[in-house]
């Protein structure tokens, strides 16, 4: 009942904000689809533009909007901005495994900044890497709605990056964020087809299953 109660006064409320205008909400900002297309997995960005602690803060509050697998919410977050820490976290990262003879990121691109992402629970739990995937892509959505770009990232020294940032609880992710300085395409791929990334002159092609490929009939 007290639900209900509570969830009628938002319906009142909301109608009260927006009486006299449009039933049908005139959209603000890019589409999902815009988003998700743009949210690419970039490993090579722009030294020139800084990504501060408020940036990476305000993408990390998505996650107090986010969905948790029986909503225990283990995850913990550590931003990474200060110069120092940066390169600490760079040189213990690795990007690009499918393309090990480029040795990415190429100097002078490494990400500017990145946020760190813990886990309060037995890292070996299902339950926890649910969360991770959520996080990762809210995160990155925010990131690219802030005309940035990330990388997902699961390959890194754990106790060294744990020892490194004095971090309390066991990292399971890495998310690299700074602004792009690649071009990153998707391409058309059919069942079967190698589906590996893979670069040519200069451009990160990204081969993706039609949405025919992907359903079950």
């Amino acid at each position: 009942m007290a639900d209900n109660y509570l969830e009628n006064k938002f319906e009142e409320l909301e109608m009260k904000a927006h009486r006299g205008t449009s039933r049908t909400r005139k959209h603000e900002g890019p589409s999902l689809d815009t988003l998700l297309h743009h949210n690419r997995s970039t490993r090579g960005y722009d030294p020139s533009f800084p990504v501060g602690e408020d940036d990476l803060r305000d993408i990390i509050k998505v996650n107090t909007l986010l969905a948790s697998a029986g909503n225990a919410q283990t995850l913990r977050f550590r931003p990474v901005w200060k110069e120092g820490e940066v390169r600490a976290v760079n040189s213990l990262v690795r990007m690009g495994g499918a393309l090990p003879q480029l040795h990415l990121p190429f100097p002078g691109t490494e990400p500017p900044a990145f946020i760190i992402i813990c886990t309060t629970a037995s890292k070996d739990s299902k339950m926890v890497y649910i969360d991770l995937g959520i996080s990762f892509q809210g995160m990155s959505l925010r990131a690219v709605e802030k005309g940035l770009r990330c990388l997902m990232i699961e390959s890194f020294d754990a106790k060294e990056l744990t020892a490194s940032l004095s971090l309390p609880f066991c990292p399971i992710g890495v998310l690299a964020v700074g602004k792009g300085a690649e071009s990153i395409f998707l391409m058309p791929a059919t069942e079967g087809e190698s589906l590996k990334y893979y670069r040519k002159d200069g451009v990160h092609y990204v081969p993706k299953l039609s949405l025919e490929s992907i359903l079950i009939k």
